[in-house]
């Protein structure tokens, strides 16, 4: 049973404000509250939706790249770190293949197997506002700064440069072809240029009104526009107007005035009945194309129909899909708004659902030795954990005889950002990768001093990493690049390359999971295509395959005792397989006959981690962002109609009465915007908080008029 855990500490007076940590007695833990990690995702620049594949790219501001799958609940299951020198202004799906283009003038297409830009091709036009593909994907246009819309050529490979439309004056900010893949409208300032594609001729000039009143002297900037089959032409404008256009005549046909700032978005829906519009205000509206009376069911048009209000700053980026609207901006969170006319019922799979944090693990923790380490894109810093007298009851707030303390903060080299890293369990390796280099450091720690040494020489394979981690005993490196593991072998002389791990499937997908033994025995490894390896380190082989279930692994852990998988994956969904028997276990096969509490399934964030209690080898410890859950497997299962959330009744209840109404899932939420959940070798549990208040009291003033490259 969980207490709470409150303490009135200071805050910390240093430059990382609003940082904190707390001591509290949680049952039979005592439990280390931080909230000294200062992470801070950036804001959403571009999305691109391929409706073949259910996959979402994501473009932020530092210029990484994040892959949501939306077959599979939404789980970010790629994510392709960023670069100091790289822009992305938009991005595009061509087939299964993305490019990016942005204002340092490239473009990129990436290499998803690999979780890297493929090449970058400079387009000689400065920089690049915009690009996007024909239906027929075979050629991208892009509009540059100097005017020009560039066509290229789709190859099997690479894109090739075919030629120029009409150079313009002034630069193209939008595009959007025609489905039909013969003409091109092109947002500009003040005007919207329609191209024929085959002569490259501008054929028709459509004037768009500048603002009212102050604001007609400004130019009015064309931030998005839409070309649909009909030759209508919608478009979205710096002077708050959503405007419909007849490509055909080049005509203005009706104006919405949505908002007093800028219209920066539109995203039209696969039937083209529906437009939606993202503002800077953080409004997204909808249009739909209807009758505007039942008594004129003829005379379709398009009329302003839904207002959703989901983010507090600019929408940079939308996406209307066949169910839901999605949208991000300035306030970094990702929201899925589900279109209730698509479901037949209220459900879980039409609740609003906000996306703030990765699905993956950016704490690690040095178990033995009480550090955390904290990944930044930009630097890794190493905290040693405050202390505590350690004597109170559960629900008491515990004075600290020592405060936490920063001993590391280590910059990265140049300018490729760290994509993952790690921490042994004794506090003595630390490694981080990016995508070009892996870098490993000594560390020594004596009372209040730290030392740290870089390993001069690395084996030559170990060139980068997705992900990273040490063995129990800190005498290897695993380094997982793409679908093989590299062993490397540690010692205080040197550091040797020993066997490349690979799987015998045939799967190209890279790995984006990886877990070891207590026992230095055994090593599991999971993809996005679902598939699970185990192999033996030992032999430095395969071991098995665990079956493939079909949504992809969001956590996993390897019991210290019993060598038995904990697998959770994106659906909610738990297996627990056993590794020595290439068998799932008797207590996972029931729980799977029995079926998960719906309360349990209906929770809207994967579990990030899985852990487990060596001193209790029948409790499973895992989070998601929301609450932290002991999974007790000595008790009974809760079948549907058990209370699930149960710890307060079971408060409330005598000792006598308490064991009836016990089930196996302890859950409790007094932690929120959890990041990170550890178990230290004294039994106290480390708790990563970050609160989401924290985070939007360090995003900018709302930018309500827009300007050129902010």
């Amino acid at each position: 049973m969980f207490g709470k855990s409150e303490e009135n500490t200071k805050e910390r007076d240093d430059k990382t404000s609003n940082c904190f940590l707390r001591l509290a007695t949680m049952g039979e833990f005592k439990v280390h509250r931080v909230r000294f990690f200062d992470y801070m995702p950036t804001a959403i620049r571009a999305m691109a939706f391929n409706a073949h594949t259910e996959r979402l790219a994501l473009g932020r501001m530092d210029g990484s790249v994040e892959i949501f799958n939306f077959a599979d609940h939404y789980f970010q299951e790629k994510v392709i770190p960023g670069k100091d020198s790289r822009s992305i202004e938009a991005l595009c799906w061509v087939g299964g293949r993305l490019f990016s283009a942005g204002l340092n003038g490239e473009i990129t297409e990436y290499d998803l197997e690999n979780l890297r830009p493929k090449y970058s091709l400079e387009a000689y036009g400065g920089p690049i506002w915009t690009i996007t593909s024909n239906s027929q994907g075979t050629h991208l246009a892009i509009g540059c700064e100097d005017g020009t819309v560039k066509l290229f050529e789709v190859l099997e490979e690479r894109i090739q440069f075919e030629r120029n439309l009409d150079r313009q004056k002034g630069r193209i900010i939008s595009l959007s072809w025609h489905p039909s893949g013969t003409q091109i409208a092109a947002g500009m300032m003040d005007m919207i240029r329609v191209f024929d594609v085959p002569t490259g001729r501008a054929v028709q000039r459509l004037l768009v009104d500048r603002g009212f009143g102050g604001s007609k002297s400004r130019e009015t900037v064309v931030w998005s526009v839409v070309f649909l089959s009909d030759c209508t032409i919608i478009s979205g404008d710096s002077a708050g107007k959503v405007q419909v256009w007849d490509g055909h005549t080049g005509t203005l046909v009706k104006t919405h005035l949505v908002t007093k700032w800028d219209v920066l978005a539109l995203s039209v829906s696969k039937d083209e009945s529906s437009v939606v519009a993202g503002t800077s205000e953080g409004t997204v509206i909808q249009f739909q194309f209807i009758a505007p009376t039942l008594q004129q069911q003829q005379d379709k048009e398009w009329v302003r129909t839904r207002t959703f209000k989901n983010h507090t700053h600019d929408v940079r980026a939308l996406a209307e899909i066949e169910t839901a609207i999605v949208s991000g901006g300035m306030d970094t969170q990702l929201v899925v708004r589900p279109l209730l006319e698509k479901f037949d019922e209220r459900s879980h799979a039409s609740a609003l659902r906000k996306i703030h944090f990765p699905h993956r693990n950016l704490v690690f923790c040095a178990k033995k030795a009480g550090l955390l380490l904290f990944q930044f894109p930009g630097q890794l810093e190493l905290w040693r954990l405050g202390e505590s007298d350690g004597h109170g009851k559960p629900g008491d707030s515990l004075p600290l005889k020592r405060k936490p303390e920063k001993l590391l903060h280590l910059k990265r080299k140049g300018e490729d950002h760290i994509c993952c890293s790690a921490l042994s369990s004794c506090g003595g390796w630390l490694a981080y990768s990016t995508m070009s280099s892996v870098r490993l450091y000594r560390l020594q720690t004596d009372n209040n001093d730290i030392s740290i040494t870089k390993v001069p020489k690395l084996p030559k394979v170990l060139r980068s990493a997705h992900q990273l981690c040490f063995s129990s005993d800190s005498s290897k490196l695993f380094a997982a690049f793409s679908q093989s593991v590299l062993v490397i072998a540690l010692s205080q002389s040197e550091c040797k390359y020993v066997h490349t791990l690979k799987p015998k499937s045939g799967s190209r997908q890279p790995i984006h999971l990886m877990t070891n033994s207590v026992d230095g025995k055994w090593l599991a490894t999971a993809n996005s295509d679902c598939e699970i390896h185990v192999y033996n380190v030992q032999k430095l082989k395969l071991h098995c395959i665990v079956p493939v279930y079909s949504s992809c692994p969001s956590a996993m852990g390897i019991h210290p005792t019993t060598n038995n998988l904990t697998m959770v994956h994106a659906d909610q969904q738990i297996f627990e397989y056993s590794i020595v028997e290439k068998q799932y276990t008797d207590w996972s096969r029931k729980l799977q006959k029995q079926g998960l509490h719906n309360l349990w399934l209906d929770r809207d964030t994967p579990v990030t981690h899985v852990t487990f209690n060596p001193k209790n080898p029948e409790q499973i410890l895992l989070h998601d962002m929301h609450m932290f859950c002991i999974i007790d497997q000595s008790l009974p299962l809760p079948d549907q109609k058990t209370q699930f959330y149960n710890q307060m009744t079971l408060r409330s209840l005598s000792e006598q009465e308490r064991p009836s109404h016990l089930h196996a899932f302890k859950i409790c939420k007094t932690f929120q915007d959890l990041l990170s959940v550890s178990l230290l070798g004294d039994q106290s549990l480390v708790m990563v908080e970050r609160p989401l208040l924290a985070i939007a009291s360090q995003l900018p003033a709302p930018v309500r008029q827009k300007k050129f490259a902010t």
